[in-house]
């Protein structure tokens, strides 16, 4: 791992509360991503490899579909890619992750109508394979990521009276007494250290207060997590996610946030789809 002492040094600082940026994930990628090692740009990719997810799901449906071009892969590459694979061609030596590999041989071969499930088993992979990387930390944030956004679904799930399994998403310890748990707090209290304040945080009935609450417990953990970690690419890692979680905000205002959570709910009440936060 190499150390990025000019890169970090010249970073803005962020907060959650910034209105205004003078740097976007967009510029990042442009910008620091070709800068990185070999292995420190595999690790990064991992951030922006759920844009190449959505643009797979978009892509399957409509080769045509306009893409994020946030991802790791263009549409040509990712069509002849999906082309292959549709053909049942044995791609060695891929410049692709094995999990979108998996997933799209296996939509080929037992293809599914309901796109929440197609979403659900992609979410999956994703963070099954992300949670297999060698840094300590990336690999953390991806199973606290996972385990956060499957507490809040299940929490969710269980005010509406909805079956649980259906909504959860991996294959976790935390995921198996999400699913089968019928204590208060899943019987996870004393294993995961943030369930009282999720708990907490679930109660909140204005929509969009809740959601900035998860996301500063997510920053702060962030920042715990790496902070005598100074010009390393966990540095930088972190800064990539704050930014996306800035620029979110950005664009999020009070009136069309709470609209859009309200549908959220509605959507994850009467069609059993989970929330955004697995589409990213």
């Amino acid at each position: 791992m190499g150390k990025y002492y000019y890169l970090v040094a010249g970073l803005p600082k962020l907060a959650l509360e910034d209105n205004k940026l003078s740097y976007t994930v967009a510029d990042f990628k442009e910008d620091i991503y070709p800068a990185l090692t070999v292995a420190d740009k595999k690790l990064v990719s991992l951030f922006f490899l759920q844009y190449d997810n959505a643009n797979v799901l978009k892509l399957l449906k409509d080769k045509e579909a306009a893409i994020d071009g946030r991802g790791v892969f263009s549409a040509e590459e990712l069509n002849e890619y999906i082309l292959r694979l549709k053909e049942g061609d044995r791609i060695e030596n891929s410049m692709f992750p094995a999990y979108l590999s998996t997933f799209i041989s296996e939509y080929f071969t037992n293809p599914v109508e309901e796109n929440f499930l197609l979403e659900n088993r992609l979410a999956a992979l994703y963070y099954a394979y992300a949670m297999e990387c060698k840094n300590k930390f990336v690999s953390s944030w991806f199973a606290f990521n996972l385990t956060v956004n499957n507490i809040l679904v299940a929490l969710a799930a269980r005010k509406y009276k909805m079956e649980l399994s259906s909504v959860i998403v991996g294959d976790t310890e935390v995921c198996e007494a999400l699913r089968t748990s019928n204590a208060r707090d899943f019987g996870l209290n004393g294993e995961v250290d943030c369930m009282e304040q999720l708990m907490k945080i679930s109660e909140i009935s204005e929509l969009v207060e809740r959601e900035k609450k998860i996301d500063q417990l997510r920053w702060n953990w962030m920042e715990e997590a790496t902070f005598f970690d100074y010009f390393t690419i966990e540095r930088l890692f972190v800064f990539l996610l704050q930014l996306d979680m800035v620029e979110r905000w950005m664009v999020l205002d009070k009136e069309k946030g709470n609209l859009l959570f309200r549908n959220i709910i509605a959507t994850l009440k009467d069609e059993v789809q989970i929330p955004a936060e697995f589409k990213k």
